[in-house]
């Protein structure tokens, strides 16, 4: 059965083993023209939690939406070849035919680890780079780049690919641009959708390197608060690439800047993010602001 295009927006904070203390931050809002008003945050502290939330079973959660995940949906192409060099000639080289295969070879995020540590020594020799590769839209942008998705160690964003896209897949959550599914009109969308998001796309543009995160227990005292009420007045007057306003309540920016990890804005900026897509799609573009040429092994970070 078909959808519109959910009213209901997510942007979803990720971390690979989420416990109470240091759970999956997810922001939900709804996008009205150019404003988009946050209607709340919360954390969810397990991976079955989120499961819940991948299958449409969180309770409270909406029974459609669309999402921004701030974890890769997809790996560089040069291990992918070097791994899985027949991967190219199948029917369906897509997303999740390589995260399904992962699974099987490594059963754990452990041993996904201990296959990007193997590369070039117990397999694949002559193949691996001098240093971790990074994907087409890791470095799109000049100036801002992210993680490489084969980093399982400091920031673990390959661990948080392992364990956050095949729950996805599992779920059924329709992946556009990586999946087999054709662009999708408004009569034939599934009612759950998820794109990569990446939160210093636009802290980035807003804050230069400068840091909003710190370790501080209390944010309220942290000297990073500055640079968290800078970055929350750039995206309430609407001065981001995204051409977006956010509308906070007072409460909600005291929320959000009182966080020193800045898990609380991570989410809110994936869910910008989302809103932009949901924009394009309602402005005609079946592909959700997504390139017709990207490498569907690979993923794309929304706005890059």
């Amino acid at each position: 059965m078909g959808h519109t295009a959910p009213e209901w927006l997510l942007g979803l904070d990720f971390t690979c083993a989420p416990t109470a203390r240091k759970p999956i931050t997810l922001a939900w809002g709804r996008r009205h023209g150019a404003v988009l008003k946050l209607e709340r945050v919360e954390a969810i502290p397990s991976l079955d939690a989120f499961e819940a939330l991948a299958m449409g079973e969180h309770p409270g959660a909406p029974a459609q939406w669309l999402g921004g995940f701030d974890f890769p949906f997809g790996l560089p192409r040069v291990f992918v070849d070097a791994l899985y060099p027949d991967l190219l000639t199948e029917a369906q080289p897509y997303s999740h035919t390589l995260i399904r295969r992962l699974h099987a070879q490594c059963g754990t995020r452990q041993g996904f680890q201990a296959l990007i540590d193997g590369w070039g020594q117990s397999w694949g020799q002559g193949t691996r780079p001098a240093t971790l590769p990074h994907r087409r839209t890791d470095t799109a942008i000049p100036g801002v780049s992210s993680t490489s998705p084969l980093q399982t160690r400091y920031v673990p964003v390959g661990k948080m690919y392992f364990e956050g896209l095949w729950r996805l897949v599992q779920a059924g959550v329709s992946l556009p641009g990586l999946d087999s599914a054709p662009p999708a009109s408004d009569a034939t969308l599934p009612p759950r959708l998820a794109l990569e998001a990446y939160p210093g796309l636009l802290s980035t543009e807003i804050l230069g390197r400068q840091s909003y995160k710190s370790d501080a227990r209390d944010g309220r005292d942290d000297p990073r608060l500055l640079q968290r009420l800078t970055l929350i007045d750039a995206l309430e007057q609407g001065r981001t690439r995204l051409g977006l306003r956010l509308k906070l309540s007072p409460a909600q920016r005291d929320h959000l800047a009182s966080d020193a990890q800045g898990d609380r804005l991570d989410a809110v900026l994936c869910l910008l993010q989302a809103a932009w897509a949901h924009a394009q799609h309602e402005a005609g573009d079946p592909r959700w602001g997504l390139p017709a040429d990207l490498d569907p092994v690979e993923g794309w970070i929304l706005g890059t």
